[in-house]
Parts: C-alpha cells; structure tokens; sequence
C-alpha cells in the first residue's frame, strides 16, 4: 500500500467488488470510456458475471485501486509488453469525472512508477494513449517522461481519426520518492 495524503494505491480486496463493477460495467456508456481508448467497444455487465473476473484481480501485483478518502475511485495496472526486455506498459484510471483535473492521476501514476521502479528489475516504464486525452499525455509530461512514439492517424473515434500516443521513461530518467 501506498499512500499520498488522501490518496491510496492499495490490491484489490473482496471488499472493492461491487465497487469495481460499479465503476467498471455498470453502465452501457460511462463518461471514463470517452477518455479511455473510446475506440474499442465497451459491453456492461452483469455483476454475477464480473465476480469471477474480480476475483482473479484480488491480492493480485498487476491491477491495484486507487483510493480517495477511502473510497474506491479507480485503478492502477500495469502488463508486460515484452518480458525477456522488461518492457512494461502501466494503465491508469480513474472512473468518475468528479476525479479529474485535481492532480489525483499524476499523483497515483507518480506512486505506482515509484512502486514498480522499487520491486521489479525494470529497465524502462511506459504507456500508450491517443491524442484525444490531452490530459493522459499531460500526466506523462509531468512525471518526466517523454514521448516516444506518435502513430498517426491510427485511432479512429466519432468520425476522426486520431494518433496514438506512446509515453516512457528509464529506470535512469526516474527520481524515486523520498
């Protein structure tokens, strides 16, 4: 667990099910999908549905939370791109539009980096986005990392197309938290 004032970045527990879903697959169309890769499909789902899937994220390394004043407001992740490299791509999300525009994504993006920077023999950290989420790309910006890749043009979303966006940072370029 780690903690930055009113923010926590914590493992799934039991106890966050019925909020994940909440969060997660609730609704048809939730305001976090218009930000987070829009351009794939989002299906809502049942809760007994999600169980089985939530259960696999609980005490896991891979898919943490992301607390506010000890509720549940949305995840930090991260997946190998290329193990035998220590390639690692990390995702963020915080699911509710009253999260946004505090500095709360920089702040958790900043501990989970920090966190896997201590604990796992990484050579490099990064994540993808598309340049419609100017405020993803800001975050990157903020942490130190730079912009590695543009695609463009290859996101296409509401009758535009968009680039994808690749962000990094070294092992080197990173200042740990004190």
């Amino acid at each position: 667990m780690y903690s930055d004032q009113e923010l926590t970045l914590r493992p799934v527990e039991e106890r966050d099910s019925f909020r994940l879903w909440e969060l997660i697959y609730k609704d048809e169309q939730p305001e976090w999908k218009k930000w987070d890769a829009p351009y794939y499909p989002h299906e809502p789902m049942a809760y007994e549905k999600f169980l089985p899937i939530v259960r696999d994220w609980v005490g896991d390394d891979d898919f943490w939370v992301i607390e506010v004043d000890g509720v549940v407001r949305g995840s930090v992740s991260y997946y190998w791109e290329h193990e035998p490299s220590r390639w690692l791509e990390v995702g963020i999300l915080l699911h509710e539009s009253g999260s946004w525009n505090k500095g709360l994504g920089t702040r958790a993006l900043r501990l989970w980096v920090d966190h896997l920077f201590a604990k796992l023999p990484l050579v490099r950290i990064g994540y993808s986005t598309w340049s419609g989420n100017d405020r993803m790309i800001r975050v990157g910006e903020k942490l130190g990392m730079q912009m590695e890749a543009r695609i463009r043009k290859a996101r296409f979303y509401d009758g535009q197309y968009y680039d994808s966006i690749r962000m990094g940072m070294l092992r080197e370029e990173w200042t740990p938290l004190p």
